[in-house]
Order: structure tokens, then C-alpha cells, then sequence
């Protein structure tokens, strides 16, 4: 296992940390986790050099945290970092973070977590987090013990991102999104540099876009091919990922214990600066190939919303590009679905224009929902 740097902190972080959002289940119940397969594998990752553990407290229905609590018993809590995160969405004052906080540490049967994360801050969850004194009370269970760090998850513009960051010198780290087709998404590569420069720890979720870039797909495959060094695809992602000096660490969801083997081998052999200028202008191409799939070019600003309708306009243009991108038409299908079930699907449009009067991208809205609602029905 290669271990990296984690910010201003004296402590090195195992390049691989374990993610339990994709643990093993049993049937079609998220909440229902293998418990003997799960503990295996994260014991048999800890075994193998992983000292990061990541968690939530909705993971697996509420189920991962409890999960995770065994897996640590018999002295494996003891060879780790354990992190997991408030949810952010149910906090209203300082009571709710206290009573989540003690929740939280019953299921993981610790009395100590040493990374806190605010999950999944955009600028609306953040704002309320801050105006109910979220720093004060974090500062408060430091002194106390219960929290070691107290960092952040993130998922909104690098704007919102800077905003957060500027906020509080007290932040030790934070958690971005971050793979080869997000360089200039939410964070990007410029939130990764900027968090850096500050003395923050960066971990990095989704390294493969929940998996998609691990997914099969024969012409992207095909240039994979090309490169001299032969790598899965999966492989290629991760280590586009490590490249960057600035990242602390990336987390894997892994569902089975062969990926944990494999990302094992994976995180033992790369080292930091190991890609060659003609594996990152592979990388790159890949890029470029998956880009050029995109059916319609929203960037997801949202400066289009809300609709007086209630129609989902990002989402929808997000269910056709990846579908397009990743080949995972019936993912998208039940996708959609759901969303005509909640009434936010083409249909209800009245092509009133008033999206295309703030799009940046000056996009045709409504006839590219037209286009998603023939996709789709």
C-alpha cells in the first residue's frame, strides 16, 4: 500500500480508502447488507494497508454505520481512521447535531470519530448549517473528544466551494467529486489546487463516476488498447486520479471482495507522477471520445430553475447524456420513470420559454425536452 500526505495534518492516509455506499446485499434491498461478506471485506482491505474508512449516516438505508461498527470490532478499530458525516439536510439548530452525533457513534461503537464531515454541503445546506452556529458546536465536540476533524463533502459550483472554504481556517479537510470528466465540475481542478494551498486534506469520491468508467464499452475500450502499459479501465481511472500530488486519498465503493483485491494491487503499485506524457494524453482522448457522446451540452448551472411547471430540466438532460455516455439506457429508463411519477418530465411543460431566456449555454430547451420525452416514452 502507498500512503500519501493528508493536508496539514501529521499523518499519512492509505492512498485507497473504503467507501461502504456499495457494500454487498442481499436481494434487491439496499438496507439489507451481506453483514459476513461486507465485515470480510473491510476487514481484508484493513488487513491489506487501508487505515481510512468512510461512511454516513443514510448509507444502506441507515445500515451502513451500524455495519461498519462490526466490521471495526475484534481490534480493527484501533488500526484505522474512521469518518463518517452529519446529515446535513435534517439539522435545524444544535440540538439536532448532537443528537445525530451521539446516533451516529452508537452505530459505529466508538466514542470517537476522528473525521466529521457536513454532508454534502451546496450552498442552501451550508447556509443553513452556518446560521445554526455548525462551527461553534463542531469546535465544542473537539475540545470534547467526540470529533477529531471536522471537514466537509461537497456538491455544488467551485464558487459555492471557495465560498465554504474562505469561511473557516478551521476546516482540516474536505471531500470533492473528482475523476477525468470532472476536472471542471462542482470543485474541479481548481478546487482541488485551491483546498491545497490552504492546508487542506482532499479526498476524492466517485473516481469512477459511480462505476461508469469501469464499465464495458467497446469503442472506448478500443483506445485503451492503444496505450503501451496495459491497465483496466477501472485501473486508468484510479490512476489518473493518484497523478495529482494534491489528492490525500480516494475512496471506492467496493461491492465485492475481488475489486477489493484489485484496487489493493492497484493502490500498492501506482505512485504519484507515474503516468507518462503519452498516458495523459491517452486519458485525455478518453475524454474526449466520452465528451463527444453528449447529446445535449447542460452544464448543470441550474440557472434554469426552477420551472414555473416544476419540470426537472437538468436532471432530464442528464438522464439522456449519460445514458449516451455510459450506454445505461435502462438505468435511465427507471429514471425516468420515477420522475414522471413525480410530475417533472416533459409532459408538463407548457413552452412558456422562460428557460431559454437564462440559459448560458443558449440552449433550445424545449425542443431538446422534446427530444428527451421521445428518448424516453
Amino acid at each position: 500500500m502507498n500512503y500519501r500526505t493528508f493536508g496539514n495534518l501529521d499523518w499519512k492516509p492509505s492512498a485507497l480508502g473504503f467507501g461502504t455506499m456499495r457494500l454487498p446485499v442481499i436481494g434487491n434491498d439496499t438496507s439489507a447488507i451481506d453483514e459476513p461478506q461486507a465485515i470480510a471485506m473491510i476487514r481484508a482491505g484493513i488487513d491489506g494497508g487501508i487505515n481510512y474508512i468512510d461512511t454516513a449516516y443514510p448509507y444502506h438505508g441507515g445500515m451502513s454505520e451500524t455495519l461498519v461498527g462490526k466490521a471495526l470490532g475484534s481490534g480493527y478499530r484501533e488500526k484505522v481512521r474512521l469518518a463518517t458525516k452529519m446529515p446535513s439536510w435534517l439539522i435545524h439548530s444544535q440540538e439536532d447535531m448532537t443528537r445525530y452525533l451521539e446516533e451516529q457513534m452508537r452505530r459505529l461503537q466508538t466514542e470517537h470519530i476522528d473525521f466529521y464531515l457536513l454532508h454534502a454541503l451546496n450552498a442552501g445546506y451550508w447556509h443553513a448549517l452556518r446560521d445554526a452556529d455548525v462551527i461553534a458546536w463542531s469546535e465544542a465536540q473537539i475540545r470534547s473528544g467526540r470529533i477529531g476533524h471536522l471537514g466537509f463533502s461537497f456538491h455544488d459550483s467551485n464558487a459555492v466551494f471557495h465560498e465554504i472554504i474562505d469561511a473557516y481556517d478551521g476546516w482540516s479537510f474536505c471531500q470533492i467529486q473528482y475523476n477525468f470528466l470532472d476536472e471542471h465540475n462542482q470543485a474541479g481542478t481548481e478546487g482541488l489546487h485551491y483546498a491545497a494551498s490552504r492546508g487542506l486534506g482532499v479526498v476524492v469520491m466517485e473516481p469512477l463516476r459511480g462505476g461508469k468508467l469501469a464499465r464495458p464499452s467497446p469503442a472506448i475500450d478500443a483506445l485503451w488498447h492503444e496505450a503501451a502499459r496495459q491497465r483496466t479501465p477501472a485501473e486508468r481511472a484510479l490512476d489518473w486520479v493518484w497523478n495529482h500530488p494534491e489528492v490525500s486519498l480516494l475512496l471506492s465503493g467496493m461491492g465485492t471482495m475481488e475489486q477489493v483485491e484489485q484496487n489493493l494491487a492497484a493502490a500498492s503499485r501506482f505512485q504519484t507522477g507515474g503516468l507518462t506524457p503519452e498516458e495523459l494524453a491517452l486519458v485525455r482522448s478518453i475524454r474526449d471520445a466520452y465528451q463527444a457522446r453528449i447529446q445535449v451540452p447542460c452544464t448543470g448551472c441550474r440557472y434554469c430553475m426552477p420551472c414555473p411547471r416544476g419540470v426537472d430540466i437538468p436532471g432530464l438532460f442528464g438522464l439522456l447524456n449519460e445514458g449516451a455516455m455510459f450506454e445505461t439506457w435502462d438505468a435511465q429508463r427507471q429514471r425516468y420513470g420515477r420522475m414522471k411519477e413525480a410530475k417533472t418530465t416533459p409532459d408538463v411543460c407548457i413552452r412558456c420559454g422562460a428557460c431559454e431566456k437564462k440559459c448560458p449555454q443558449q440552449i433550445s430547451i424545449r425542443d431538446q425536452l422534446g427530444v428527451v420525452a421521445s428518448r424516453f416514452t
